[in-house]
């Protein structure tokens, strides 16, 4: 089994250069079939759970090439329908191949997927809406069965919570179905309008009157493109936590700040000076020990993202005060308190609710990674601490950090992968 070995308490400093976004290039993958063309699609991170969507689009017939960071789909001779449970599995934002292989061969048996566990993650809204297209779906033991022999209608569709998952196959499906689609109350995070942006320039009608609004006008055919991924937010923030726990100064490249937004403040107010004039890159320089005393919300998309809850947790854990996490998204994101405490944190759940008290120091210690943003949690943590710390799990890392020990090592920490 693979661990991470750290040497904490060394100062990071120096550049990093941010990959391109997890949650913009799985959906997008799954969106070229329906081009049945090539797409290039650039600025690509080199993570597990994009092997994992790759393994499926070979599986249903499509060409995959590389060149560096650089991914070539062709879609064209897919001829498949199915996708084995195994890959399924694998990663809990495969129920996103539902909407595209609808929309592209107009049917679909695919089972429940899996991944992180981090609480009911219901399919739903995902079901419901596509149902209201005019999908057909039988569901049992595990496995769905889906047809549009009829082809999918346009209709109007108001989501009762704004899903990522659900607006992202929502989105895809009705970019070929007949007539026009009005989706309300969706999912409003840059990754949605980065899904957007790729369908529009392979030839989708998609408009966004307003906030949380998007009309879809279908259209019978798409063709191939090229597209750059956006950068990963929830990359950046992880970085910036660990500059913030190490006295550090990271100048981090590929970053757009608007996509932030929520988050910038919590270092500022914890003492970090950060620096954002400068074009898709910002400077954070962290004090001697941070500043933490205030209460954190996750939110939908403009507000905190839950999934930097756990390494912005990891940072308030060496802070001077008391931060209160309020945990509205998933049930069962907590799961890397424990760990943390294994280190030597001050945290007390109750709920939804977690209150961490700030300790001058973690000590080194042997812990094991739960899931991706919780292993996170743990490198920053681990970054801070006295001592060594052995981090078990690597998987979880691996799904959605590119290089991130070898980022890590090149400005200054002490972490190697053994």
């Amino acid at each position: 089994m693979s661990k991470l070995i750290i040497e904490g308490a060394r100062r990071l400093k120096g550049e990093i250069k941010i990959q391109g976004a997890k949650n913009s290039i799985l959906p997008i993958l799954a969106a070229s079939l329906v081009t049945r063309a090539e797409c290039v699609i650039h600025n690509c991170p080199m993570i597990s759970d994009v092997e994992t969507t790759l393994k499926i689009l070979r599986h249903l017939g499509c060409g995959i090439k590389f060149d560096g960071n650089t991914i070539i789909v062709n879609s064209e001779n897919i001829c498949k329908n199915n996708i084995p449970n195994l890959l399924m599995r694998e990663m809990r934002s495969s129920i996103i191949f539902l909407g595209a292989l609808i929309s592209s061969v107009g049917s679909a048996e695919i089972s429940l997927p899996g991944g992180c566990e981090l609480g009911p993650r219901p399919i739903d809204m995902h079901i419901e809406g596509l149902r209201q297209l005019g999908l057909r779906i039988n569901e049992g033991h595990g496995i769905l069965k889906c047809s549009n022999e009829g082809g999918l209608e346009g209709c109007n569709i108001s989501l009762s919570f704004p899903s990522v998952g659900a607006t992202e196959n929502l989105i895809i499906a009705s970019v070929r179905a007949r007539g026009t689609t009005v989706l309300s109350n969706i999912a409003r995070e840059p990754e949605i309008m980065d899904l957007v942006g790729f369908l529009n320039s392979c030839g989708a009608k998609i408009e966004s009157p307003g906030e949380g609004t998007l009309i879809i006008e279908g259209v019978k055919n798409l063709h191939g493109t090229e597209h750059t991924i956006i950068p990963d937010r929830i990359a950046a923030v992880t970085y910036m936590s660990a500059a913030a726990v190490t006295v550090g100064d990271l100048f981090l490249k590929n970053v757009i700040k608007d996509h932030i937004g929520a988050v910038i403040p919590v270092f500022e107010e914890a003492g970090c000076t950060v620096e954002t004039d400068i074009k898709n890159s910002l400077r954070i320089i962290a004090p001697t020990r941070p500043y933490f005393n205030r209460m954190i919300r996750t939110m939908p998309y403009p507000g905190f993202p839950t999934d930097a809850q756990a390494p912005v947790m990891a940072m308030s854990c060496l802070a001077d005060g008391t931060s209160v996490f309020v945990e509205n998204i998933f049930s069962n994101r907590y799961k890397h308190v424990g760990e943390l405490l294994r280190l030597g944190a001050d945290i007390k759940v109750e709920g939804r609710v977690a209150v961490v008290e700030g300790v001058k120091r973690l000590s080194g210690t042997e812990v094991a990674a739960m899931d991706l943003r919780g292993a996170a949690a743990l490198v920053v943590a681990g970054l801070g601490a006295e001592g060594i710390t052995k981090i078990s799990g690597l998987s979880h890392i691996d799904r959605g950090y590119e290089n991130l020990e070898n980022n890590l090592e090149s400005v200054g920490a002490s972490i190697k992968r053994v």
